[in-house]
């Protein structure tokens, strides 16, 4: 899978995947091997997902989650997208052996 790392000093978050691209805030982020595997997890979930739809399913587990727990913080941690980015972005293996739609077990 081809990506680009881009440093983007006014990014609001320390990284985030527009696909094909990484952005990063801070340029030493471009070196972080656990960041980046978050962030290339997001990639592979753009993929199976179409990338379009992805997006718009993002949105509306965030929507949901405001509801429930009334927090961005929480609201944002508890996205599938993001809880199966954060359990396995340590894991630098995680994607040669991760199995298709795996996001859909961290409901």
């Amino acid at each position: 899978m081809k990506y680009w790392v881009i440093h983007f000093p006014a990014l609001p978050a320390t990284g985030m995947t527009i696909f094909p691209f990484i952005l990063v805030k801070e340029a030493h982020v471009k070196k972080d091997k656990v960041i980046i595997n978050h962030e290339k997890i997001h990639l592979r979930q753009q993929l199976e997902l179409l990338i379009i739809p992805f997006y718009l399913l993002y949105l509306l587990f965030y929507l949901v989650n405001i509801f429930r727990f009334k927090s961005h913080h929480d609201a944002y941690a508890n996205i599938v997208f993001e809880r199966e980015a954060y359990q396995k972005e340590r894991d630098l293996d995680y994607l040669s052996k991760r199995k298709f739609w795996s996001w859909i077990y961290f409901f």
